[in-house]
């Protein structure tokens, strides 16, 4: 028996189950996004200028994703026309493409995500802040693992661009080449990479691109799935694999609809 408007609209609405479907799912997203949002809102009015971190993103790769999810958006709208236009072939093109970019990402979000990881700020106990590097670059290290491994001091670069106002003493630049401090553990008062439990911001920051990016996720493999083994409904029911197709390219606006909201949010104000 076949389930009933998988391709014909449905009486009531206009429009088939699956597109029923999805607005209706796409409607309980804007509802979470826009809690988390809200929250957002909230915390940043109520925050000191000095607990909430200005600057600290990198605003050419989060320009550079950008314009990938907007490429991603054109070419899933042309793999739907093109189904709707009998082209399997510039179909399985446009679709490919719009994979190889929710990959491309993913694959840079993961890359600054890692950054964050690795670069830490110190509060020292003069009251003076700088953010940097710590030799190595050692992953989700903190003061108490420092003093647990027995170390007088640790080798820090700063970055000038970050540096609190107040004592500069410390900060040392040579030709454009910035010099690693000895700081000594004793005149360390916090020891932070930048994670969530770093401020309100970057948990701010990780909880909503850390949600989106399960979102991207979820949707690169629903349209490589129908780009791949999905694919093969064409040559039995066409115009059923046209609208799962359509589907996933709705969600898949709603996603980068949403990044375009991210980006400015947390990368510019």
């Amino acid at each position: 028996m076949d389930i009933p408007y998988t391709t014909q609209p449905r009486p009531d609405t206009g429009i088939y189950n699956a597109k029923v479907g999805i607005w209706l799912f796409l409607a309980s997203e804007v509802m979470l996004f826009g809690a988390l949002f809200s929250t957002y809102i909230l915390l940043r009015v109520g925050a000191l200028p000095a607990d909430w971190p200005t600057g600290l993103l990198n605003v050419p790769i989060g320009t550079f994703n950008t314009a990938v999810l907007i490429v991603s958006s054109v070419t899933v709208v042309m793999a739907w026309a093109s189904l709707k236009m009998k082209q399997f072939g510039r179909f399985k093109i446009y679709q490919s493409i719009t994979v190889l970019c929710a990959l491309t990402f993913l694959g840079i979000k993961s890359f600054e995500y890692r950054d964050k990881f690795t670069h830490y700020e110190v509060w020292k106990t003069d009251g003076t802040r700088m953010t940097g590097h710590l030799e190595g670059k050692p992953m989700f290290m903190t003061l108490d693992k420092v003093k647990a491994a027995g170390k007088a001091s640790i080798a820090f670069t700063p970055d000038p661009h970050h540096y609190s106002e107040g004592k500069k003493a410390m900060h040392e630049k040579d030709h454009g080449e910035h010099k690693a401090l000895e700081i000594p553990v004793d005149q360390i008062k916090r020891l932070s990479a930048f994670v969530p439990a770093h401020s309100t911001y970057f948990a701010v920051y990780f909880t909503l691109t850390g949600l989106h990016a399960l979102h991207v996720l979820g949707g690169a493999i629903v349209i490589g799935y129908l780009f791949g083994p999905g694919s093969k409904m064409w040559f039995t029911d066409p115009e059923r694999l046209t609208n799962r197709v359509e589907v996933s390219g709705l969600f898949w606006h709603f996603v980068d609809l949403v990044w375009i909201f991210l980006f400015p949010v947390l990368y510019l104000l």
